[in-house]
């Protein structure tokens, strides 16, 4: 508009708006200064600008001439960097009486824990303990009094101590004082929570807890605290004391429940109720039986007999060998097994069974119960091999994995060759335990036959 019209120009720099605006592109304050107090500099800026604005009135050209010099002046110079002062360092305060006497307490109290961990290690446990209990009581604050619980060397982290020196609860344990250790701990763990202290710390304070409580054949105490201390920080060291404790517990309550009188009449009661055709109650009081007297064989035997008339074959199996495991002498067991393994149809197995009784009846006072058993099987056995050939028989019988492997053996098919030609020389290597066991498996699969 001004190169259009000249004579705006003129107008424009007596509106006191555009000599703001002015000032604001060159950077200067155009109203902050009067008379005097204008800088040079500036002052020939505005004069040369107010100059160069008249100019344009006549001639537009030479305005952008003259902003072009304006804006390549020179810039203003430098302050002067004033001179720096020397600054006087502020010489450090005295210590109090106060932190001069914790730190004379917390260097007695580290001696007296340095005392301790060798007392320790020397496994005098008086002097130990007497040590640490000095420390604390000096200085009841530093982490250099927690040291590890299982009292191996101290700790070198800086965390917060928990309670009066650890150390001392592991003295305590190693001198089988497990009440005052239990004590301790108890201690450092309400001390840990007021101070916050690390949780892995408070997690080894329930952990010795439950090992004192373990010590003490206290139980279900050792597994409560146990269960905290993996609440806090679970390890595989802790995780296995809880495991022992459970398996502990477990094991004391069987040995705390077993009374043989009190087996022996609901062993009674059982009988009683399987002649009354009651076999599922009869199984209840032969199971009372044994949680009364494990180690009695007759109640295993029982309650197979009773399962095998409710048609439980695997559970009656499982108690007939269950019977021999507790007594191997047992020889009525052998004989449940045989009869169980028939009603499962599984004859080479019933068979074998039959000859464990006979080997466990040194005193022939089963003979005819034997031989009867025997005969069963024989008979079932050769009802259902009839009519079977050789080759299928042989088939047969080397489905089963352990009669393959015999077959398989050149000694015993030497054997076998040799008693085909002179069936006494049989007899001679049946003398043999090892070849009498296999020369039997053989039998009872039917590959060799008898007559």
């Amino acid at each position: 508009m001004m190169q259009q019209n000249p004579a705006l120009a003129s107008s424009a720099f007596n509106d006191p708006r555009m000599i703001s605006v002015l000032g604001v592109l060159m950077g200067i304050d155009m109203q902050g200064f009067s008379g005097d107090d204008v800088p040079s500099e500036y002052a020939s800026k505005a004069s040369h600008s107010t100059s160069s604005a008249s100019a344009s009135s006549s001639f537009g050209h030479a305005t952008a001439s003259a902003s072009a010099s304006t804006s390549t002046s020179k810039p203003p110079p430098r302050a002067p960097t004033p001179p720096t002062e020397d600054i006087k360092m502020e010489e450090p305060e005295e210590e109090d009486e106060d932190a001069i006497a914790e730190k004379k307490a917390k260097e007695a109290a580290l001696a007296e824990k340095n005392k301790g961990n060798a007392a320790y290690k020397e496994r005098k446990f008086d002097i130990a303990i007497a040590a640490f209990e000095k420390a604390w009581d000096l200085w009841p604050k530093d982490v250099t009094f927690l040291t590890n619980l299982s009292g191996s060397c101290p700790s070198k982290s800086h965390s917060i101590i928990l309670t009066p020196p650890l150390t001392t609860v592991a003295a305590y344990y190693e001198s089988e004082d497990y009440d005052k250790s239990i004590a301790t701990c108890e201690k450092a763990v309400d001390e840990a929570r007021s101070l916050r202290a690390d949780f892995k710390l408070i997690a080894k304070a329930y952990s010795r807890i439950g090992s004192c409580y373990l010590k003490k054949d206290d139980y279900t105490n050792a597994i409560k605290f146990l269960h905290k201390s993996l609440t806090e920080h679970r390890t595989p060291d802790t995780l296995n004391k809880l495991r022992d404790a459970e398996r502990l517990k477990k094991e004391s309550e069987v040995q705390a429940y077993i009374n043989p009188e009190l087996a022996e009449k609901a062993r009674e009661d059982g009988n009683a109720k399987f002649k009354a055709g009651l076999f599922a109650e009869a199984v209840q009081f032969y199971t009372e039986a044994i949680k009364r007297d494990p180690k009695d064989p007759r109640s295993y035997n029982n309650r197979a007999l009773a399962y095998t008339k409710l048609v439980a074959l695997p559970e009656a199996l499982k108690d007939a060998k269950e019977a021999t495991k507790v007594d191997p002498t047992f020889v009525k067991g052998y004989i449940r097994q045989s009869i169980v393994l028939q009603s499962m149809r599984e004859f080479t197995r019933s068979m074998e069974a039959i000859q464990a009784a006979v080997d466990a009846d040194t005193e022939r006072k089963h003979i005819a119960e034997i031989d009867q058993q025997r005969q069963k099987v024989m008979t079932a056995m050769y009802s259902q091999r009839a009519g079977e050939s050789e080759e299928e028989t042989l088939q047969r019988a080397m489905r089963d994995p352990e009669v393959a492997q015999i077959m398989q053996d050149p000694v015993i098919n030497q054997i076998l060759q040799q008693a085909q030609q002179d069936p006494a020389a049989l007899e001679d290597h049946m003398k043999n335990p090892v070849v009498n066991a296999k020369i039997r498996k053989l039998i009872a699969a039917g590959i060799i036959r008898t007559r």
